[in-house]
């Protein structure tokens, strides 16, 4: 059963290029003959991030279980509806919309890497209904050719390429930026994937301004955990002001349930609910 809580605000284009490069780690210039003893010394978790293959698994499950209501995510290239909140169709792994300007250039890209695929024919319509709810030009024969292109590889890569270009890396970047770790980068990407990164006081760098008002992050001598709880209550402020988002379980009775247990570094097992069903990666 799909929860009908999808999509974000409108997202900024300013986000791919400049921020899609993050490295895992910066300490590639140590000398050869530091002492092994020394070495052990060195924090386990140091280097990793969100970005480490095993915990970005684990961030598009927890995403997917409010976003589908299940931690397949990997079954979710297929998806489209129109879940009745004026961004007009939500699809993918993301929830891409025709109304927000992430589905117009996700088919753009894909288009340029595959021309003549099975919905380069809707990129005009794509175009016009961009900024409305409208199905102008869509409608079944899209939401059926959609499903169609999810069984292409090409089209599969393309939903991983827009997601981490928009949403996963910038959200990993700025989380590094800061100084959190594996948890707070995860809040980032999930408040990015929600209410994207405009420029009002509900986007994603709005709700980091809020959060700035009342604590400073680790980079800036802060604590972590009174930071992170900062960002989580200005995410929680933002997600009341829209109706679709109103029901803010994806903090509560999971980020917030995290921090309280003081785990920074999104370690297994993890349980958590969203809108009330219960989830558990062991």
């Amino acid at each position: 059963m799909f929860t009908p809580h999808r999509k974000r605000l409108a997202v900024s284009a300013v986000l791919g290029a400049a921020l899609l490069a993050v490295p895992v780690a910066a300490h590639a210039t140590a000398a050869p003959e530091v002492a092994p003893a020394a070495a052990a010394q060195a924090p386990a978790t140091a280097a990793v991030g969100l970005d480490d293959p095993a915990k970005k698994d684990i961030a598009m499950q927890i995403v997917s279980s409010a976003e589908n209501s299940s931690l397949d995510w990997k079954a979710q290239y297929k998806y489209i509806e129109d879940i009745g909140d004026g961004r007009g169709y939500t699809a993918g792994i993301i929830g891409f919309c025709s109304g927000t300007g992430d589905m117009l250039d996700l088919v753009e890209y894909y288009t340029q890497v595959k021309p003549g695929n099975i919905l380069a024919k809707y990129l005009p319509a794509l175009r016009k209904v961009d900024g409305s709810d409208s199905h102008s030009g869509l409608g079944s024969a899209f939401t059926k050719d959609w499903a169609k292109a999810a069984q292409d590889a090409d089209f599969r890569k393309a939903q991983d390429h827009e997601r981490d270009r928009v949403y996963f890396n910038p959200a990993v970047q700025q989380g590094k930026s800061d100084g959190v770790g594996v948890l707070g980068q995860f809040a980032y990407y999930d408040a990015i994937v929600m209410h994207g990164d405009g420029t009002d006081s509900t986007s994603f760098r709005g709700i980091r301004k809020r959060a700035l008002s009342k604590a400073k992050p680790p980079s800036q001598g802060g604590n972590e955990t009174t930071w992170l709880n900062a960002f989580l209550d200005a995410r929680v402020w933002a997600m009341k002001q829209e109706e679709a988002h109103s029901d803010t379980s994806r903090v509560d009775t999971a980020q917030r349930v995290w921090l309280k247990k003081g785990n920074l570094n999104l370690n297994t097992p993890l349980d958590w609910k969203v809108y009330g069903d219960p989830f558990h990666i062991g």
